[in-house]
């Protein structure tokens, strides 16, 4: 099944000219309309309706600013068997994306910690509201008697 899907997968690397696009709109809409003119071009070459940008590609046009947005964008577009395109940096190499799940890991490892220290504390705080309560309740008692 897995070789069935990988024939199914176009992959295809572009350089997307965005300078003529984007000298077509005032200044403040300069990436904006980069991002509209990536869709674009995608859906006209790949044939496709659905056009999904990476992350690190749009990261990439906003960089700069709305303002200036890069003259020219080399893409990985991969095609699925649901003709739906994603479309992402041709630079992006494989270390940055294990890099990337190394850090998610790590980060949920912390959270994992981070929530039993929080319950460790939290109890701590109960056993201490507890004592004080006592210690309260017999000061009053011995001022009774």
């Amino acid at each position: 099944m897995a070789e069935k899907e990988k024939k199914q997968q176009i992959e295809r690397l572009y350089n997307i000219p965005l300078r003529k696009e984007f000298l077509k709109v005032p200044r403040y809409r300069r990436a904006e309309k980069a991002v509209f003119a990536i869709r674009a071009f995608i859906s006209k070459h790949m044939k496709a309706d659905i056009v999904k940008i990476g992350e690190q590609l749009n990261e990439l046009i906003w960089q700069n600013g709305i303002r200036n947005p890069p003259s020219k964008v080399a893409v990985k577009a991969v095609k699925r068997e649901d003709s739906v395109v994603e479309v992402e940096l041709a630079t992006l190499k494989e270390k940055r994306k294990k890099e990337v799940k190394v850090k998610e890991k790590l980060i949920a490892k912390e959270k994992e910690a981070g929530v039993e220290e929080k319950v460790e504390k939290t109890e701590k705080k109960e056993q201490e509201a507890e004592e004080k309560k006592q210690e309260k309740t017999a000061k009053k008692e011995e001022k009774k008697v």
